[in-house]
C-alpha cells in the first residue's frame, strides 16, 4: 500500500474542503483605467474561423491594465521590478478591512485606525506578511469608466481609497506584505484628481507590492483566507495584468 504524498493530500484536502474565489476581473478594450493610459488594441492574427489552423490575438497594452500588480519600481527609480518579487510572497494570508456601508453613504470615506482595532478585536492582530485587501464595494461597478470614476461637475473624482494612518500602521507596525483594492488608484479621488498619489508612493517606497482594480472582495471572509496573487514574469517589469484568487472556508 503506497502511502499519499503529503502535497497531493493537502491539494486534495484543499479542493475538498475550501471554496476558490476569483478576485480578477477579465480586462478588454473599454474598460475603466487610469486617464493618461491608451485603451487596449486587440487584433485577431489567426483565426480559425477564416480558416488557419489555430487562433492567436495580440493585445497591445500599458502594464498598468486591468486587475494588476505594481511592483514598487512603478513609483520607485532603481527598486524591484516584477520579475525581482520571489514566489514566497505571492501566497499569503488575506486579511480583509470592509468600509462598504460607509462608502455607501460617502464615496469619499477612507478606513480608519478604528477599522483596524475593530478588526483586530475580532480576528486578533493583523499577522506579519499578510496581504490586506479594502473592501469597499466600488467593484459593483465595474465595467462602467464613468461609474468607477464617479466625477462631479467640476470633473473632481469621488472614490474611496487608503488613509495615511492604516498604511503606516499596516507596514510600519503590523508589517504587511502587500495591499489590494477594488479603486483604480491606492489614494482616494479627491486626492488623485488634485495630481496627489502620494499613498501609493508610499506603498511602493517601502519595497511592497499592490494589486489594483480587485473584484468579488465581498465573496471572502475578513480572516483565514489565503490569496494566491500570480502574474507573468517579464524582464524589468513595472506592472502587468494579475490573475489574484482567494483559498477559504464556505462563507
Amino acid at each position: 500500500m503506497t502511502t499519499e504524498p503529503p502535497l497531493w493530500a493537502l491539494h486534495r484536502e484543499l479542493t475538498e474542503k475550501t471554496v476558490r474565489t476569483d478576485l480578477t476581473h477579465a480586462f478588454h478594450p473599454g474598460q475603466p483605467h487610469f486617464p493618461a493610459f491608451p485603451d487596449e488594441k486587440r487584433e485577431t492574427l489567426f483565426d480559425m474561423a477564416r480558416g488557419d489552423g489555430f487562433t492567436v490575438h495580440l493585445h497591445t497594452i500599458v502594464g498598468q491594465w486591468g486587475t494588476h500588480v505594481d511592483p514598487p519600481v512603478h513609483f520607485v527609480a532603481g527598486a524591484r521590478t516584477l520579475d525581482e518579487i520571489p514566489v514566497d510572497e505571492m501566497i499569503l494570508p488575506l486579511v480583509v478591512l470592509d468600509i462598504t456601508a460607509r462608502v455607501d453613504a460617502d464615496p469619499d470615506a477612507v478606513p480608519t485606525l478604528d477599522d483596524v482595532r475593530a478588526w483586530e478585536e475580532r480576528n486578533g492582530r493583523v499577522p506579519q506578511g499578510a496581504f490586506v485587501a479594502l473592501r469597499t464595494g466600488w467593484g459593483r461597478r465595474w465595467p462602467d469608466p464613468d461609474a468607477m470614476a464617479n466625477k462631479d461637475a467640476a470633473g473632481v473624482s469621488h472614490y474611496p481609497g487608503w488613509s495615511a494612518e492604516v498604511l503606516r500602521y499596516l507596514f510600519e507596525e503590523a508589517g504587511v506584505t502587500a495591499i489590494g483594492h477594488e479603486q483604480t488608484d491606492t489614494d482616494p479621488g479627491l486626492a488623485t484628481s488634485a495630481g496627489d498619489f502620494g499613498l501609493e508612493l508610499y506603498v511602493l517606497e517601502r519595497d511592497r507590492w499592490q494589486i489594483e482594480l480587485m473584484a468579488n472582495l465581498d465573496q471572502v471572509p475578513e480572516t483565514g483566507a489565503l490569496i494566491v496573487a500570480t502574474w507573468p514574469k517579464p524582464q524589468g517589469g513595472s506592472g502587468f495584468p494579475a490573475r489574484v484568487f482567494a483559498l477559504h472556508p464556505a462563507l
